[in-house]
């Protein structure tokens, strides 16, 4: 077999080289990028299926929720609902021993039209156990309620007599009314 001139052998190498440097560049490098780029969107569509699975698999504790708290929503007559927050705040201070020397409701708008917020101010005296039994009787109320902030302050020196300021919103479904 007839060796070929170097110089053709060397033409025939580069040749090669270019190739497969044209290869690297134009099909496998854009090829394992592609492919890169697709085993991040899957693992991310992934995630997004076990998310709604999640979503899907907690509709009954979702549902249960939402109905609690449509069931303990304030009335849609203003005055009701101010009526019937008021009293629970009252009766439930009244019931814990704790002194109330201020009660402020107030409407505002909810982030949905088709609710509002009924915040009410609420300040008290007492012992630090009758002042912890009303903030758990709020939270066992079965009016839809949130409190928003509290704040405690000694009003003596050994710390037995406690003042509270307490802000709780209740939940109303019907929008705010806009007064003439």
């Amino acid at each position: 077999m007839k060796s070929l001139p170097r110089q053709r052998l060397l033409l025939l190498a580069s040749g090669v080289l270019v190739g497969l440097l044209a290869l690297d560049r134009l099909v496998i490098g854009p090829g394992v990028a592609h492919w890169r780029a697709r085993t991040t969107e899957i693992a991310a569509l992934e995630r997004t299926l076990a998310a709604g699975r999640g979503v899907i698999e907690g509709r009954d504790r979702t549902d249960a929720a939402w109905r609690r708290l449509r069931e303990g929503a304030l009335p849609s007559d203003p005055s009701l609902a101010e009526q019937r927050l008021l009293s629970a705040l009252e009766n439930g201070a009244r019931a814990e021993g704790v002194e109330l020397t201020g009660l402020r409701p107030r409407w505002r708008k909810a982030s949905s039209g088709d609710a509002s917020l009924l915040e009410c101010r609420l300040d008290a005296t007492g012992s630090f156990p009758a002042l912890v039994r009303l903030l758990g009787a709020l939270e066992k109320s079965p009016l839809a309620l949130r409190v928003e902030s509290i704040e405690l302050t000694a009003r003596d020196e050994g710390g037995q007599r406690l003042a509270l300021a307490l802000s709780v919103t209740g939940l109303r479904f019907a929008p705010l009314e806009t007064r003439p």
